[in-house]
């Protein structure tokens, strides 16, 4: 507290990419951390890129943002991490076209590695990590299994972005406003083999197979949502910095107040499917109140729809590959 006003430090690495050029109004002007909340920056890049990231600095004191405390930058996450309450682990080397996905868990595991070990080592025990970069949910494993001082259900990875793309695609096609579709879940991994569930959603208060053909949601729409990243780098050359940014304050929002059902990624331990207890896996949640304090629960969606539960399976099998491509990282 500075003057009785609430100040939570806030940690964003990659600060200087464009997600992090995206995300950073979007969460000072959103109040995303609660109203009249003010937030103390903590920007993390490498040393070649802190430089930019002292220009975004200016950009951002000329901008007069009320929200803002202080701004602190810098490229050693054991001092950038120091008493933090959230870090949003953006940074990461993005994929380029052509790229492959093994390419992308090679280079980025010892990223990981090395802020989980931080995070264990200064951040707050009770810090929230949201972890972006991709491949997402592997790295936040990497990350999670790094820092053992920190409860394993404080770290989540970023698959709101899925959703949100799976929400557009069925209120296009249904032509019915998106505010209108509600409870698209997706499990497993942030990849090509995710699973939007379209047999839990709803249009309006009815199922969605009562607007659209089955056919097209096992087909078209699985291959949409799942190749719409792909597809946004194809279109941008670079990938996904608007809509990342705009989810991940979903998602923010979605952990720190009850807002209803959301999708991210959270470690499998203890899970009641039946699936591998070492991964990350997107899975629905809901944020509620216990003991005083906001956790998250995984929500009860019944029992799988069988096209489902054959997609989940071949999700998980993704996943227990990039485990074992990145077994060195992992304590």
């Amino acid at each position: 507290m500075t003057g009785g006003t609430k100040v939570i430090s806030v940690a964003i690495t990659g600060a200087a990419g464009q997600i992090g050029y995206s995300l950073i109004p979007m969460l000072l002007q959103r109040e995303v951390f609660g109203r009249g909340v003010k937030v103390r920056l903590k920007l993390l890049e490498i040393p070649q890129s802190v430089s930019n990231l002292k220009g975004l600095v200016m950009e951002l004191e000329d901008s007069g943002f009320g929200t803002i405390d202080s701004i602190e930058v810098g490229s050693d996450p054991n001092v950038i991490f120091q008493d933090i309450d959230w870090a949003i682990l953006v940074g990461a080397v993005a994929r380029h076209p052509g790229m492959e996905r093994k390419d992308l868990l090679e280079t980025n595991a010892r990223i990981f590695y090395e802020q989980g070990r931080a995070l264990d080592q200064v951040a707050k025990k009770n810090v929230k990590v949201l972890v972006v970069g991709n491949p997402a949910n592997t790295n936040c494993l990497i990350t999670l299994r790094n820092a053992p001082s920190i409860p394993v259900g404080n770290f989540f990875a970023l698959t709101r972005l899925d959703q949100n793309r799976a929400q557009f695609q069925l209120a296009n096609k249904a032509g019915r406003h998106l505010d209108e579709v509600k409870n698209v879940i997706v499990w497993g991994n942030h990849s090509t083999t995710q699973v939007p569930d379209f047999t839990q959603a709803t249009i309006g208060g009815e199922g969605v197979e009562a607007f659209i053909d089955r056919d097209w949601l096992e087909g078209e729409f699985f291959q949409s949502v799942a190749e719409r990243g792909g597809a946004v780098l194809k279109a941008r050359k670079r990938s996904s910095a608007l809509s990342a940014a705009w989810a991940i304050t979903d998602c923010v929002e979605d952990l720190i107040r009850p807002n209803g059902v959301f999708s991210a990624g959270m470690y499998t331990r203890g899970n009641r499917f039946g699936w591998d207890e070492d991964l990350v896996f997107s899975m629905p949640l809901r944020s509620v109140e216990r003991d005083g304090k906001l956790v998250q629960e995984v929500v009860d969606m019944g029992e799988f729809d069988p096209f489902i539960a054959e997609k989940i399976r071949a999700s998980e099998e993704e996943l227990v590959e990039e485990r074992k491509a990145v077994f060195e990282y992992l304590k």
